[in-house]
């Protein structure tokens, strides 16, 4: 039986010249580079961003919905936050490093943000803060700038530089916490290492 023209286009793959499957971690070297690029630019707003979200390793839908209380004790950008996560509604804890608060600070100062404010405001109208679409946007410009396939990255590739922990440390119970997981075994597919090399490692690093 022939195939028609008609019938190839029907058939035609959805992901057909597209990148599938897990987008990969940022490097360290890239992530410096991106660092630096936003500080020669001096784009206050996404240098915070940028620095909070490699801090946090929070997902788009949380970090887009901060509000400055939730990283701020007083006036000032605390060491660590606790942040309750939509998807799970368990919370997550994360250090603030010192660079991060300086940028934070920076932005919160330079936007005149009040402690009940969103934390990266909307500048559209019909939104009250960032949109996770705005925010992925953003991330593949950043990825792009410094010479990447921003096609082959998206914002997990943020959230997932806990591997460069995981590989620096092995601790695999470490990055769950990171990650906010509730499951050993939803740590182990997000790293995309093998189940029982994980599992045994885990019970190495346990006392």
């Amino acid at each position: 039986m022939e195939t028609t023209a008609l019938d190839q286009t029907r058939h035609v793959p959805w992901n057909k010249g597209r990148l599938t499957g897990q987008k990969p971690p940022l490097k360290l070297n890239e992530i410096w580079a991106i660092r630096t690029r936003l500080q020669l630019t001096t784009n206050v707003r996404e240098l915070a961003m940028f620095n909070l979200a490699i801090d946090s390793k929070l997902r788009a839908c949380d970090l887009t919905r901060l509000r400055v209380q939730d990283i701020c004790v007083g006036n000032q950008v605390g060491t660590r936050a606790t942040v309750m996560q939509r998807k799970t509604q368990r919370p997550v804890q994360f250090e603030i490093t010192e660079q991060t608060r300086q940028s934070v600070q920076c932005w919160i100062h330079a936007r005149g943000l009040k402690l009940g404010d969103y934390l990266f405001p909307s500048r559209l109208h019909a939104s009250p803060h960032l949109s996770t679409r705005q925010y992925a946007r953003i991330v593949h410009r950043w990825v792009a700038s410094i010479g990447l396939d921003d096609s082959a990255y998206g914002t997990h590739s943020i959230r997932r530089t806990t591997s460069l922990i995981y590989r620096r440390t092995k601790n695999l119970r470490a990055v769950q916490l990171l990650l906010g997981h509730t499951k050993l075994e939803s740590t182990v597919r997000y790293l995309g290492i093998e189940v029982d090399d994980a599992l045994e490692m885990a019970e190495q690093t346990e006392v």
